[in-house]
C-alpha cells in the first residue's frame, strides 16, 4: 500500500494541491500553496504511519485565519475516514 501512495506523491504537483483545495473551497494563497506542496512531499509517510502524532495546530502560523480552520476540519475528516 505504501508503495502505491509512494507513486502517487511522486507525480503529485502543486495544481493537483491547488484543485484540490479549491474543491474544497479553499483558496490558497502562493505562500499557503507552495508551503502545503512542499509538506505534504517531504512529511506523507510519517503522518501515514503516525496519524496519531501529527498536530495540525502546529502549522497554523503557514496559513491565513480565514484558511486555517477549513484546512484543519479537512486534515480531520481525512484522518478519521482514511487512518
Amino acid at each position: 500500500m505504501h508503495y502505491l501512495i509512494e507513486r502517487y506523491i511522486n507525480k503529485l504537483t502543486i495544481e493537483d494541491i491547488n484543485n484540490f483545495a479549491l474543491k474544497n473551497n479553499i483558496t490558497l494563497n502562493n505562500d499557503e500553496l507552495n508551503f502545503t506542496y512542499s509538506f505534504i512531499k517531504k512529511n506523507w509517510q510519517f503522518i501515514l504511519t503516525n496519524p496519531n502524532s501529527f498536530n495540525i495546530d502546529k502549522y497554523s502560523s503557514y496559513y491565513t485565519p480565514d484558511n486555517f480552520p477549513k484546512i484543519k476540519k479537512l486534515v480531520l475528516e481525512y484522518q478519521h475516514k482514511y487512518l
